[in-house]
Parts: C-alpha cells; structure tokens; sequence
C-alpha cells in the first residue's frame, strides 16, 4: 500500500484545468478558442481523431484494456472502477448543466465536424472523462516505481480531450472540466482497487469471472452499435478480436489450474 499510496498534492492537479474552463468560459473566449482547435486539427486526417475519440468511448477502452485481465487484473480493475465513478458524473453533470454544443449555437459550415449532429449536454466532455479517468486510474495503480513510465497515457488521454474539438463535438470548457473531473474519478478508481485481496484476482475467483462476463457484453455492443463513427469500424473489428482472445486464454487459465491442482 505505502508504494501506492497517492500523494496529497496529486488532489489539487484538476483544479488547474478546471480553473482555465472558468477562465475561458467567463472571458467570453469560449468560441474563438473551439474554433482556432478545430481548424488547427484538420492539418491531420479525420481518421486519426476518429480513433483517438475511440479510446474515450466507455466500450471501446475497456475492449482495448481487456488483456489486463489476465497481465495485470489490479490495474483493470482501477479502470473499471474508475469507468464507474466517471459514468455517475458524466450522467449527472451533462444533465445539471445541460449546455449547448458547437453545432447548437454555429453555423455547420463555420467548423468542421463529423458524424451525426450532437445538441447538447457539452458539458463535460464525457469521452475526455473516461479517456482521464482510465489513464488517472492506471497511473496511480502502478507502484511509484513505474509511474515514469506510465505518464505518457495522459498525452494520449490529452489527443482524446483534442479529438473531440477535432470532430466538432465539444467547447475546449467541455475537455478541460473533463480532464480534471476524470483525473478524480481515476484517483478514486485506484484506491478503490486496492481493497481488492490479492487472491480474488485470479482467474478462477468470482471477480476475474465477472469481469470475462463483461467481455461477453463488450463484444456485443461493438457487434450491434457504432462507436461514434463509422471510421472507427476497424478499431471495433479489432476489439472484438481483443477480447474474444483474451476470453480464450481466460478459459484456458481455468482448466489450467484445475489440472495443476494436487490431488
């Protein structure tokens, strides 16, 4: 736990992005600042938003962290927790708030915007909450040690929050509240995952299981939905993939430590 142990200052962090939506929101810089990103985005191919928005998507993360469930079933489970914390306050914010998005308040030819039209609920950006959270929740999991090495999940989590002015869909207000709510709601994640005993992580304990039977459900929603948009039909295909290997191994882990059992 002491190695683990997540540092006072670490709570204060979000403050800082939350203190520049403010800053932006009052100074009336809210528009300017959504469309100078949103133009500055299309140097590179919508493709590469599309996927990087793909790893904010609750479904589509958790499909990519899947093998964690057999690698390192401690650190999923601090994502999984966070995943939970992030979708209490995704709901009850966008709904308290319920601010109008780009597409809402712009004319549809002013910035560049894909898929279909998203109204409302901006805030927060929910695909930058998750994308924190997640990369929150893996970092402060990880023994101190190894944090070095973690830290570069907040750049990708940074793409996501950018992704989603990239596609049109959220104010830069929308991601900085997101980064520093998700940066929370990963710090709870974390602590809550290390009151789970060591010996309930094994394949064969009832947690792992549950987590496999998720696996089940992630399949199915990458089979029947769209994640977002129709370019992240590759990165869906590939999840599935993900998971349903992985879900093979698991099973092979079953049998496996039923013969290794001494009689």
């Amino acid at each position: 736990m002491s190695k683990k142990v997540i540092p006072t200052f670490a709570w204060f962090i979000p403050l800082a992005p939350l203190a520049l939506a403010c800053a932006i929101y009052f100074g009336e810089i809210q528009t300017s600042s959504f469309l100078f990103i949103n133009r500055f985005t299309q140097l590179l191919p919508d493709t590469l938003w599309a996927w990087l928005t793909f790893l904010g998507n609750g479904w589509g993360v958790f499909a990519l962290a899947f093998p964690l469930l057999l690698l390192a079933p401690r650190l999923l489970s601090a994502g999984i927790f966070a995943g939970g914390f992030t979708a209490i306050a995704s709901f009850s914010l966008k709904r308290l708030f319920n601010l109008p998005r780009p597409e809402s308040l712009l004319s549809s030819d002013s910035f560049h915007h894909l898929g279909g039209p998203l109204l409302s609920k901006a805030f927060p950006s929910g695909h930058t909450l998750t994308a924190f959270a997640i990369a929150s929740a893996l970092y402060f999991a990880c023994d101190q040690s190894r944090r070095i090495k973690a830290f570069p999940i907040f750049i990708v989590a940074t793409l996501v929050g950018l992704s989603r002015m990239g596609v049109g869909a959220h104010w830069l207000t929308d991601v900085l509240a997101g980064a520093g709510i998700g940066i929370w709601c990963g710090m709870l994640g974390a602590i809550l995952a290390q009151y789970v005993p060591e010996n309930q992580l094994t394949p064969r304990n009832i947690w792992p299981r549950i987590i496999a039977i998720s696996g089940g459900a992630a399949i199915y929603a990458h089979f029947t939905q769209t994640m977002d948009l129709e370019l992240n039909l590759p990165l869906q295909y590939a999840s599935i993939a993900i998971v349903t290997i992985t879900l093979i191994f698991f099973v092979k882990a079953q049998f496996s430590q039923i013969s290794g059992n001494p009689k």
